[in-house]
């Protein structure tokens, strides 16, 4: 296959709604075919494919629980089986934690319940997908994994204990990653949104970060919409900051900075 001519694929994990949505149409409109991996097989997935295909691209669906390290392989060569490569991977699928506890009352199940998706089923996918796209004999000029950490890989939260804990090893796996596959020309991107606008930061009550965005804290003064990740996720992935990798993209309207 002549690399030159054929479309750029990239596979979205947890890419249903959200911020793997954004993910995915930004990509599209930067002109990948899109996977969407997701538990969930509903309307919601079939209007977020509809709008991927409105952009003209290609949107395929394969179902997948990341917690299921045993249903990784086989998800795999399905995805291959549609396209024959991918030239980007985001590991954008996670769960919260709910309900909110202090970190002295976490339970073993709720620790595994956040470290199942968020670290081992996303390492452990990512290792499977890492493998494939190694074994291509004609990869694309610019191959890439973004993953998808958050705020909580710095910022300490007593009542967030076990998903900042996860967070902050989704980071170090970027690191780790892109160390070993930067000989492959595969970058490894860790983008860490702050204050974002999606389902799963609407299902509390949003009136403390609604505080802290008023009074300034966020510089910018506005939530983070899902869009302002897809575009960096695009941006990342079509290679137009092509001399990085392993190193992590905050997006936060300047809370980090604000805090230093």
């Amino acid at each position: 296959m002549n690399t030159a001519s054929r479309s750029p694929v990239a596979l979205v994990t947890g890419g249903r709604q959200g911020i793997g949505r954004a993910c995915a149409l930004a990509l599209a409109r930067q002109g990948f075919h899109i996977v969407v991996a997701d538990l969930h097989d509903d309307a919601r997935l079939r209007e977020t494919l509809g709008e991927i295909r409105e952009t003209g691209a290609r949107a395929d669906f394969v179902r997948v629980d990341i917690a299921e390290l045993s249903a990784h392989e086989a998800l795999v060569e399905q995805v291959w089986a549609l396209h024959g490569h991918v030239d980007c991977l985001v590991d954008n699928a996670g769960v919260a934690a709910r309900p909110l506890k202090d970190v002295l009352d976490i339970t073993p199940e709720d620790f595994d319940s956040n470290f199942d998706v968020n670290i081992r089923g996303t390492f452990f996918f990512t290792q499977a997908v890492a493998r494939r796209m190694i074994q291509d004999p004609e990869p694309a000029s610019y191959r890439s994994i973004l993953v998808i950490s958050s705020m909580a890989a710095h910022y300490a939260r007593i009542q967030r204990s076990q998903y900042c804990m996860s967070k902050a090893a989704v980071a170090m796996m970027a690191k780790v990653l892109a160390l070993r596959l930067a000989p492959h020309g595969i970058h490894v991107h860790d983008i860490r949104p702050g204050f974002i606008r999606t389902a799963m930061t609407g299902s509390l009550d949003t009136g403390p970060q609604d505080a802290r965005i008023a009074s300034g804290e966020v510089p910018l003064r506005r939530w983070g919409e899902a869009d302002d990740v897809g575009r960096l996720a695009a941006t990342l992935a079509a290679g137009l900051v092509p001399y990085v990798t392993g190193e992590p993209f905050v997006i936060d309207g300047g809370l980090r900075a604000n805090s230093a």
